[in-house]
């Protein structure tokens, strides 16, 4: 993703919010009774309106019925998200991300997006979009790549990650390039940026094993969880459902090695998959 693409998405975004506020004000309606219509907090109709958060379709089209927009804020929001980089499934979880005080996350066979080289994530894009275009693909490891700039800012989230062996044990696009990738995610942990363990193979089974996971937390908002599955993904919210992945996440924490023997092991595996680029 190009940074003028981001920028004038951005701007995009902040015309929506200004719009929104100037409607707003022309029927006196505060943050807090607007939102009360809509049925968001008015902090979030205040985020909205600064373009720190960007609300759900469903959030939009209640906006122009309680304003009597005509359906403005809905297709400016359709128009977006068509045009952003993400699929429609994964572009609100990508928004939550940066607005995360902490995330934990479980993958259980690939390395996560936030930590991923454009190597590595060049090797999965193409082999999973085998017909497509150069541009295509450059496009979408740019985007990807670009997730990370989170985890340099200085307001970075608390980011604690949990793998299974078996995504440090695939070759994902050769061996030079998943040790350059593990390599990387020991960088980021040395660095402080990310807290990772591993459950290797020893551990055997577990019932949470295949499922990917993404726990977000937030100072002004309740925790919220992302799961994916085949070419869809889903944004849970519900107290309830929360507080099961919160207890399966901790399961796994305890299932994995504790933090310096899993960097230990992912040196081992880089040096591993080093040994084997050389003889190839």
């Amino acid at each position: 993703m190009a940074k003028g693409a981001h920028g004038s998405r951005q701007a995009a975004w902040e015309f929506f919010g200004a719009e929104l506020k100037r409607r707003r004000e022309e029927v006196a309606f505060t943050q807090v009774e607007l939102g009360a219509r809509v049925f968001v907090s008015g902090g979030y109709i205040g985020q909205f309106e600064q373009a720190i958060r960007k609300p759900q379709l469903d959030v939009a089209q209640r906006i122009d019925e309680v304003l009597q927009t005509g359906g403005f804020f809905e297709r400016m929001w359709r128009k977006l998200i068509k045009d952003q980089p993400f699929k429609a499934y994964f572009a609100h979880a990508v928004e939550l991300e940066r607005l995360a005080t902490k995330i934990c996350e479980f993958e259980p066979a690939l390395i996560p997006g936030l930590l991923q080289t454009p190597e590595y994530a060049r090797a999965l894009y193409t082999a999973g979009n085998p017909f497509a275009t150069e541009e295509y693909i450059e496009e979408q490891v740019q985007a990807r790549t670009d997730r990370a700039w989170i985890l340099a800012d200085a307001t970075r989230p608390t980011y604690w990650v949990i793998v299974h062996e078996a995504a440090l044990r695939v070759p994902v696009g050769g061996g030079a390039t998943m040790a350059a990738q593990l390599d990387r995610v020991v960088t980021m942990a040395q660095e402080h940026k990310v807290l990772v363990q591993v459950i290797p193979f020893a551990a055997g089974a577990h019932p949470r094993m295949g499922k990917m996971m993404k726990l977000m937390e937030f100072e002004d908002a309740p925790p919220t969880v992302y799961t994916e599955g085949v070419h869809t993904g889903n944004l849970l919210d519900e107290p309830a459902v929360v507080r099961q992945v919160q207890g399966s996440y901790d399961l796994l924490r305890a299932a994995a090695l504790p933090p310096e023997a899993s960097l230990t092991l992912i040196q081992a595996v880089a040096e591993d998959h080093r040994r084997c680029a050389r003889s190839a």
